[in-house]
């Protein structure tokens, strides 16, 4: 699903609501979510995950054009773990 998929699915299941309106609540959601993020914090949403960041040491890597070797530096990337009751839905038998 992308982004426009999900503003029609979600305008769809919400008619009295402006179709600006519906993006501009899905813009609030995925902001307060990466501000938290970017924070340092973490963002749980019961029954589907939470998201985080970890953090990745530096290393050398290697440009695969050239094949010459280049330091990565260490950095923070987001992390989700999927919830419980996304996991049972996932593997349903």
């Amino acid at each position: 699903m992308i982004r426009s998929e999900l503003l029609q699915a979600l305008h769809k299941d919400n008619p009295e609501l402006r179709a600006d309106e519906v993006e501009q609540v899905v813009d609030i959601f995925f902001d307060e979510i990466a501000q938290r993020l970017a924070e340092g914090g973490r963002v749980e949403l019961r029954g589907f995950g939470a998201f985080s960041t970890r953090e990745r040491e530096a290393r050398s890597g290697r440009n695969p054009r050239t094949g010459e070797t280049v330091a990565v530096p260490s950095k923070r990337v987001p992390y989700f773990k999927a919830g419980k009751e996304i996991r049972e839905r996932l593997n349903k038998a």
